[in-house]
């Protein structure tokens, strides 16, 4: 993939418009970063847990997860030769539930845009608790 003249590399501007638009609720901007055969696996059993298939249902799910107030503190912006992935901690409260969780967020690219994303989590057990 290119770099700018800063020397950003194209994957690192993905992985940062996709925090960007999911911290500011931009539905549309990370409508515009997907394939529209993308598809979001999420560990767990929950509400939000298993394959999300299509760049609408991810959309949807990213709309979801927001929905229970996380705050998304990206930690850092990891790149490969060809795909990018976010270190995140996300934190909740929900009454006496707390999401206090990190995370990684891998997304494989295609043609400068996600194609799939796959999360890993330190606390699936957390994530279970706190997303019905």
């Amino acid at each position: 993939m290119s770099t700018d003249a800063n020397g950003t590399s194209a994957q690192y501007r993905v992985g940062k418009a996709f925090h960007t638009a999911l911290i500011n609720a931009d539905w549309a901007g990370i409508r515009s970063l997907l394939h529209e055969d993308a598809v979001w696996v999420l560990p767990g059993d929950n509400a939000i847990s298993g394959p999300a298939e299509g760049a609408d249902a991810i959309v949807q799910r990213a709309q979801r997860i927001a929905g229970y107030g996380l705050a998304f503190e990206l930690l850092h912006t990891l790149v490969s030769r060809e795909n990018v992935a976010l270190s995140l901690h996300n934190t909740a409260r929900r009454g006496d539930l707390v999401l206090d969780e990190y995370l990684s967020t891998v997304c494989r690219l295609r043609d400068g845009k996600v194609e799939s994303i796959e999360t890993y989590l330190s606390d699936v057990d957390g994530m279970n608790a706190f997303f019905v």
